[in-house]
């Protein structure tokens, strides 16, 4: 046995209770787990763009009062036909019309959000005012420099919006393979990334808004990428490998980056 493999995280074992069929989202919900599980139950947690309530639900289950929010109306209604949780409310809204008036949280999640929105300042100005003041916005988005938003978003971006027939065919040779077009997380049909972000403007980003991102963390490095996801989606020991490799790689090198914002002093 490899020195790599002796450093499986049991945190990235797939266990019947999470909702997720990858690893990679296990290790993005642990992270979000980790940073909520100290605070006394019930705490208010906001969760922008919630898509289906994977993670609602799941923090709804630890004791915490949730409020999810997407602008799907299709997600939404998923996400309420899944929740058995009084505590846990699912809304429809717009992320960066976001208002609640008076209305203020220990924790807001932000996963994998700010790359699908073309104004993500415009939601962190509103987030800013429904923080508390020692609360935590947790905010997870693609590496947009990143091996997968590298060699397949960008080119899938764009052969389906200069090459349509390109585009009509790939769509025929990945539904034969096995891809689809919706994710666990958000039944959405339309979830393109228009930002692709590096460390130094999430930082500049965050700075601007009022917020320091005081913890950084990795996802994953080459498992979403084709040819490998042809087999990794197979394989989730492939996958455990590939999360334990992020976390060795440097930065650059990660598929997507996990934080912790938290309001200047």
């Amino acid at each position: 046995m490899n020195a790599l493999s002796t450093q499986l995280s049991p945190s990235y074992i797939l266990p019947e209770k999470y909702e997720y069929d990858r690893i990679v989202d296990v290790k993005r919900l642990h992270f979000i787990r980790q940073q909520v599980e100290h605070l006394p139950i019930y705490s208010t947690i906001l969760d922008i763009g919630c898509g289906n309530g994977v993670i609602s639900r799941y923090l709804g289950g630890m004791g915490f009062r949730v409020l999810g929010v997407d602008i799907s109306e299709k997600a939404i209604d998923q996400a309420r036909k899944l929740n058995m949780w009084e505590h846990v409310r699912f809304e429809v809204m717009h992320a960066e019309k976001l208002t609640m008036e008076g209305a203020q949280f220990d924790v807001i999640i932000c996963s994998e959000v700010l790359e699908h929105l073309d104004h993500p300042e415009v939601l962190l100005q509103q987030i800013n005012k429904l923080l508390k003041e020692n609360g935590k916005l947790i905010v997870t988005v693609p590496n947009g420099y990143g091996p997968r938003e590298l060699l397949v978003t960008r080119p899938t971006l764009y052969i389906r919006n200069q090459q349509p027939m390109l585009w009509n065919y790939l769509l025929k040779v990945k539904k034969i393979m096995g891809y689809r077009g919706t994710t666990v997380q958000s039944a959405a049909d339309r979830l393109d990334h228009v930002q692709f972000f590096t460390r130094r403007q999430l930082k500049n980003l965050a700075k601007s808004q009022g917020f320091v991102i005081t913890r950084w963390s990795k996802s994953n490095f080459m498992e979403d990428v084709f040819p490998f996801s042809f087999f990794t989606k197979r394989i989730p020991f492939l996958q455990r490998l590939d999360c334990e490799l992020a976390d060795m790689l440097p930065y650059f090198c990660t598929g997507g980056f996990l934080m912790v914002w938290e309001k200047r002093e």
